[in-house]
């Protein structure tokens, strides 16, 4: 009878967790990529708890996050992951989503599905304000330029299209390459234009120039990604996208950009 009694238990509880999880919308991201997304030590008006107790998440994919939680009628719990694990946390079950500026290349859409874009961007390369790449304007203005990118993005592809550049190892983060940009390891790396905005914004020792990337759209738009074989799931998160229009998407990546914490000093 005990073990019958402790059997009913279990399911009991087991039921409850599956009913307090359906009721949640556990999104993914690194919270280290400002303007998209970032952690806080305080909460504000508009950031979101980062589940274990590591601070709180703001940023343009938390407020994305937000919206999407909203449409579905869920709870968001935003989870804080290593970039190069959200790919296998979305597979294993231990995410619904991924909202983390990543791009739907098709690569990634060989193991995870995406929905519409949500931002369209373009590719630029962070330097050193008194470095001699500043005043960069074209792909062939970087001979001799020591360059990286983030490990894991299409950043990483578009640089040998700078003529004659030593193409780095790529690093984990991007707060990590600012501090190697600053300190003069490195001569500048790969980022989307937003998020360059951001590390220029906190860092006064840095600037961007832009010299004409070749990229895809699907390269340079970012979407959500989630687990394959949801077609219902998609299909409402595109509703709910296609309702933020492209003034407010603009709105909310100024805001962003404005309320960014300070990148690296």
């Amino acid at each position: 009878m005990k073990r019958i009694i402790t059997a009913l238990l279990a399911a009991i509880l087991l039921l409850s967790a599956c009913a307090c999880a359906e009721g949640t919308f556990r999104v993914g991201m690194e919270c280290d990529y400002a303007p998209f997304n970032w952690t806080q030590v305080e909460p504000d008006e508009n950031s979101v708890p980062i589940e274990g107790g590591f601070g709180y998440a703001g940023g343009y994919d938390v407020e994305i996050a937000k919206r999407i939680a909203e449409g579905l009628g869920k709870e968001l719990v935003i989870v804080s992951l290593e970039w190069g694990g959200l790919i296998q946390a979305l597979t294993t079950d231990q995410i619904d989503a991924v909202i983390a500026g990543m791009s739907p290349t098709e690569e990634r859409k060989v193991t995870v599905d995406f929905t519409d874009a949500y931002y369209n961007s373009d590719l630029v390369v962070v330097v050193r304000k008194d470095g001699p790449f500043a005043e960069a304007k074209t792909l062939s203005d970087f001979s001799g330029a020591r360059i990286t990118a983030q490990l894991g993005t299409f950043h990483e592809t578009v640089i040998p299209q700078l003529e004659g550049v030593d193409q780095l190892e790529s690093m984990e983060t991007f707060s990590n390459m600012i501090t190697a940009l600053s300190s003069g390891v490195i001569d500048g790396y790969i980022s989307e234009r937003p998020g360059a905005i951001s590390a220029c914004a906190s860092n006064a020792d840095l600037t961007f120039v832009t010299p004409g990337f070749v990229a895809s759209e699907e390269d340079t738009s970012v979407a959500v990604a989630v687990k394959q074989g949801q077609p219902e799931l998609i299909e409402q998160i595109n509703e709910i996208l296609a309702g933020i229009d492209a003034d407010e998407r603009n709105a909310l990546m100024d805001a962003a950009v404005l309320n960014q914490p300070v990148v690296a000093e």
